[in-house]
């Protein structure tokens, strides 16, 4: 029973929301913006060093 009263106490406080007076400029949005699309390119140059080589070397002895 404790640990029910717990989560129950935890779901109560986490629902409760107060406003933030936050402000975020434009140079966050572009950070965010330019690790979003660093991420992304990371991940695309990786699958393509992965598929590229065994693509490349199967069609070169393709041609011998």
């Amino acid at each position: 029973k404790l640990d029910m009263k717990k989560i129950n106490l935890t779901i109560v406080l986490l629902s409760i929301s107060i406003p933030a007076s936050a402000y975020i400029g434009p140079g966050m949005g572009g950070g965010v913006v330019a690790a979003v699309l660093g991420v992304v390119g990371a991940i695309l140059l990786a699958l393509f060093g992965i598929l590229y080589y065994p693509i490349k070397r199967m069609l070169k002895n393709r041609k011998k």
